[in-house]
């Protein structure tokens, strides 16, 4: 009798026993950091380049190599690395941080090249590079005096990042779009120097913007923009400065901003606006305005008919004989651009006129 209620008492004993056990691994595990850190935002930057900007008889045979401050992604890294005039690469090699780039032939004799890596290598955890770069350099003795220097003027799209080629005068770009002479690269405020041209010379530049950041010029998707100056370069003057180049996506959204006035005091239903596009007018859209009256809407570039309604049945349709509205106002939205509009007052419906 005594040996079975011993065995009995013992049980919830044990129980209590485990029960502890338990809680304090749950504390325990509270108190751990969560696992793998804060996420990388860091953009990564180009430590060293060999050969080094500028550098004059450089071997036909040197395999050039890029060092980033971290662990780049291979695939958008390698591909963002490039010379100019167009050299085939037979291999990217990466050691670490390093990327060494091996050519299927020599280098031309007496001939510059630039190398630029453009900013949308990214590192391993999908960081941009904080901005590209351009290192010139020449298998002759003597470095090319000639620069041109400017800026990109962006509307529509980052100016950061567009290139610059550069071709003597009456040359265009060819099918291939990589016969240009020298090339260039916006920076930080759209800031460009394309360096190593020959002088005496007449060059006029183009404005290359890649924005499906493919490598590679496709009209209806990229845009590329010629100066309307053609520049002279001579021994006495062999850098032409100030040049700015206007280059507008056509694509680009545009902002309407502008305020609805409600004069009538009416706070029933939804304050709306409603636009047609001229060009194709079963292109009707809606939008809800803030019950403030002011709105900011992003469109795309074109002539749209605009009117401001109060929808008080919430039937997103305008009833012209029940309905306040504002009068019927054509808009041209810019590409890229903002367009402010007068206020948009809204009048009470007219009324029905009596019956017979």
């Amino acid at each position: 009798m005594t040996r079975r209620t011993r065995v009995r008492d013992a049980r919830p004993a044990r129980a209590a026993a485990v029960l502890l056990v338990l809680l304090a691994a749950v504390s325990c595990a509270r108190k751990q950091m969560p696992s793998g850190g804060p996420p990388d935002t860091t953009p990564p930057r180009v430590l060293e380049v060999v050969p080094d900007s500028g550098a004059t008889g450089v071997s036909r045979a040197i395999h050039p190599s890029v060092e980033f401050s971290e662990g780049m992604d291979p695939r958008t890294a390698g591909l963002a690395v490039e010379l100019a005039p167009r050299v085939e690469i037979k291999q990217r090699r990466w050691s670490g941080r390093k990327l060494t780039l091996v050519f299927q032939d020599s280098l031309a004799a007496e001939q510059t090249y630039t190398m630029f890596v453009g900013a949308d290598a990214r590192d391993r955890h999908g960081n941009a590079l904080i901005e590209g770069r351009t290192v010139p350099f020449s298998t002759a003795a003597h470095f090319p005096p000639g620069v041109i220097e400017g800026e990109v003027v962006a509307t529509g799209f980052p100016a950061p990042g567009t290139f610059l080629w550069c071709y003597p005068e009456g040359h265009s770009p060819d099918s291939t779009a990589r016969d240009f002479e020298a090339v260039g690269l916006a920076g930080e405020g759209g800031a460009f120097r394309v360096t190593g041209l020959h002088v005496p010379g007449r060059y006029r530049l183009w404005a290359f913007a890649d924005l499906n950041h493919n490598h590679s010029f496709e009209p209806g998707q990229d845009l590329l923009v010629p100066a309307d100056t053609t520049l002279g370069l001579t021994a006495a003057q062999p850098v032409a400065s100030g040049l700015m180049l206007r280059v507008i996506n056509p694509k680009a959204p545009g902002h309407l901003k502008g305020t609805v006035l409600d004069t009538l005091k009416d706070e029933r239903g939804t304050l709306r606006l409603i636009s047609i596009s001229v060009r194709d007018s079963t292109r009707r859209l809606l939008y809800d305005v803030d019950p403030s009256g002011g709105f900011d809407f992003s469109w795309d570039p074109g002539t749209y008919k605009v009117r401001a309604f109060r929808d008080l049945d919430k039937n997103k349709g305008w009833k012209r004989d029940e309905e306040p509205a504002s009068e019927e106002t054509q808009v041209t939205v810019p590409p890229g651009g903002t367009l402010e509009l007068p206020p948009l007052v809204l009048v009470r419906a007219p009324k029905k006129p009596a019956g017979p």
